[in-house]
């Protein structure tokens, strides 16, 4: 039976913004925390100025280490990783080369691999051969975490008691961690919901307002369930933190970066311009989510149309007319 007490130090891979706030608040729980930046120049940076470039204003404690060499992660007894989704696979590459498996690594990851159709657990299972997995996510933003406001996240692997370790150990009065063992449920309601958090901007960018940016959102949340059921989650998973507590937070704030890509969107912008430079996870587990929902014969009308906005197939207003033209049902 695992127990927070094997998990001392604390490993994470990625040192942007999220990755900076989660070794904060790992080191506020008690754990030494090993932080890796792949670059070295961003390393010397944040070991002189002791913050993080993405994370400003947010002072590093001495209980938290930056390196850029991936063997200077041994010594921790878990690992989160941060990198983006579409990047996962090749730091779990990287780790398995440097590495010894067997420790829990932790996904903190939002989306859905696009070229597999593999969720981030399955990833990393597939990569790193060995690894224990294990999923972080939730309503959080950066920046709140790292300020040290109040914030609750779920920890889900399939082994209850290893959850329930990892949570205790990275917990802290401002950062609590609810355990689950529906991994499934957890990464598809981080995954599903990004979509979500894009078409919400574009109604909002297109002038629609509020109600039917409420709307979109509780139609959204439906087919975000019917696809996580026909996926394995359970409905429970679904309603909690990571499922509709993060649609919440990511529906409704231009904080959220899918959020501020739909807005951009439906203000007219190209998906190039409206991504901006910045990483919108959503633009790319749009197409694969739809793709995965037709396999399984589940409707994602919502999701479909996003798609079709990002793959510039139909303008936005033609693609929000086709919504509003589908026929009335009984609300299901």
């Amino acid at each position: 039976m695992s127990s927070a007490a094997e998990f001392q130090t604390i490993g994470i891979a990625g040192a942007g913004a999220y990755g900076a706030a989660l070794a904060l608040a790992a080191a506020r729980a008690g754990r030494k925390v090993l932080l890796w930046a792949r670059d070295e120049a961003t390393v010397a940076a944040i070991a002189t100025n002791r913050e993080v470039p993405r994370l400003p204003g947010v002072p590093l404690p001495d209980s938290i280490s930056v390196t850029s060499s991936l063997a200077n992660l041994a010594e921790a007894q878990a690992l989160i990783v941060t990198v983006p989704t579409q990047n996962l696979r090749q730091a779990c590459d990287a780790m398995a080369r440097s590495l010894p498996a067997g420790r829990p690594v932790i996904s903190a990851a939002k989306g859905i691999e696009q070229a597999t159709g593999l969720f981030t657990t399955q990833v990393i299972a597939e990569a790193w051969p060995g690894s224990t997995t294990a999923i972080l996510s939730g309503p959080s933003f950066a920046a709140d975490i790292g300020r040290g406001l109040p914030t609750a996240v779920t920890l889900a692997a399939e082994d209850p008691d290893l959850a329930q370790a990892l949570a205790q150990a990275l917990s802290s009065p401002a950062f609590r961690i609810y355990h689950s063992a529906d991994p499934r449920g957890v990464e598809i309601g981080g995954a599903a919901k990004n979509v979500l958090a894009i078409a919400a901007g574009i109604a909002i960018g297109l002038g629609y307002g509020e109600s039917a940016r409420a709307a979109l959102v509780a139609r959204g949340f439906s087919e975000l369930r019917r696809f996580g059921e026909a996926y394995g989650a359970q409905g429970e998973t679904l309603m909690g933190l990571s499922g509709l507590g993060d649609v919440v937070l990511s529906c409704a704030s231009a904080q959220s970066r899918n959020f501020a890509f739909g807005l951009a969107l439906g203000q007219g912008k190209t998906a190039a311009e409206a991504a901006g430079g910045k990483l919108a996870e959503g633009a790319f587990t749009a197409s694969i989510l739809a793709e995965m929902a037709l396999a399984r014969g589940v409707e994602t009308p919502i999701a479909d149309a996003v798609t079709a906005i990002i793959a510039g197939h139909v303008s936005v207003r033609e693609s929000v007319a086709g919504l509003l033209a589908r026929p009335i049902r009984a609300e299901i």
